[in-house]
């Protein structure tokens, strides 16, 4: 399919019910009392392993990986379904980074073929290791520098969620060239307990975790390569287009659950012995709500559309989705506080809990301005 053709933004009868399971499974297993509870614990893990194991058991984590592996072998439109549920219940889970940018980043290779098992099964959790500074950038500077039959990788790479935990790390470094170059770079999938490896964990504002990498002339060899040495920028925009629309999807959900949270406020709450949802003024916000978020939820749909049909303007329509997916969801949180109140401000409620998600979301792999900025240079401006 070209990029010219209409692509359907609704869902078929197999993804509705693809999304009634998925929503089932995460309500009943990970509503947001069980992030709330592993914040209180003071996790240092992020998720629970049980429950990605969980996940597995459901089929959810060989979604986009072939049943020549025991996937499924579906699209980013299932991959999305199940991100919007994790988002809607803030789930944590290593969907996004294992499922989703790992699998796309071993499709295709010898190193699935080693993954793809443990990954099936839940067994295995991995992480993507882009960033090196505070902002997401365009931008590789990592050295991967020629030893032997393979590689010394020295440097370091930030916002590596659950990179602390990880069994596989997928790692961008530069093996060619200057960092703002687009060859000469190389993707290389390290095994976490790789000599000279060390991984710090900080707490995100979500409660989640993030892992700060250091690398100190970490050895791998030939066969840690995924692609081609110094090609692999096409590879690592495939990666970052899946993730994004990912993240993008799972926005689309922490959105409509705290606008469905503030909906039911509405119709509960009551002032002067009527409930506030009947004030003209409160009715008009949910409204514009509404409409954004109905807005963003299609042009995620049209970027998940895009990557499985490889559609020629997928990259654009990547950034538009989560451009899109991050103005709405930030307009429904901030909405959702401000309708809430006073309660709203409070940790005992947990509407807080979504802006929180929200804003970690936002940042990863691209925030609205990155995109924004993105989109305009491609139209030339």
């Amino acid at each position: 399919m070209d990029g010219g053709e209409t692509m359907p933004l609704y869902l078929t009868d197999e993804q509705v019910m693809l999304r009634d399971a998925a929503r089932d499974f995460v309500t009943d297993t990970a509503p947001v009392s069980h992030r709330r509870a592993l914040r209180d614990a003071d996790d240092t893990t992020g998720f629970s392993r049980d429950l990605w194991r969980r996940f597995a058991k459901m089929g959810f984590t060989g979604i986009l990986i072939g049943a020549d592996h025991g996937g499924l072998g579906l699209g980013h439109v299932e991959a999305g379904i199940v991100l919007e549920e994790i988002g809607r219940n803030l789930s944590p889970s290593p969907f996004l980074t294992t499922a989703v940018a790992a699998a796309t980043a071993l499709a295709g290779s010898a190193q699935g073929d080693r993954w793809f098992p443990g990954i099936v099964a839940g067994e295995t959790v991995a992480a993507i290791a882009i960033d090196e500074t505070a902002k997401h950038r365009d931008r590789i500077a990592m050295a991967a520098v020629r030893s032997g039959n393979g590689f010394r990788l020295s440097g370091e790479k930030c916002f590596v969620v659950h990179g602390h935990v990880a069994d596989l790390l997928i790692v961008a470094a530069r093996t060619a060239g200057g960092p703002e170059d687009r060859d000469g770079v190389t993707l290389f999938a390290v095994p976490v307990d790789a000599e000279g490896l060390s991984a710090t964990a900080e707490r995100l504002a979500d409660g989640g975790l993030a892992a700060r990498l250091r690398f100190d002339g970490v050895t791998v060899d030939a066969d840690a390569v995924i692609g081609s040495v110094d090609g692999g920028r096409d590879l690592l925009n495939r990666i970052l287009r899946a993730g994004r629309t990912g993240s993008a999807a799972e926005l689309i959900g922490v959105g409509d659950g705290a606008a469905t949270m503030t909906l039911g406020y509405l119709k509960d709450r009551k002032q002067f012995g009527v409930p506030i949802g009947s004030y003209q003024a409160l009715q008009h916000r949910a409204a514009h709500l509404y409409a954004e978020m109905e807005v963003a939820r299609a042009a995620v749909l049209h970027a998940q559309h895009s990557l499985d049909a490889g559609s020629a303007e997928a990259d654009e329509a990547v950034s538009v989705a989560k451009a899109m997916a991050t103005m709405a969801t930030t307009l429904s949180v901030n909405e959702a506080i401000q309708m809430h109140g006073g309660i709203g401000m409070t940790d005992d409620y947990d509407i807080g809990f979504f802006m929180k998600r929200a804003r970690v979301l936002a940042e990863w792999w691209g925030d609205a301005n990155f995109h924004a900025d993105r989109l305009a240079v491609t139209a030339g401006y």
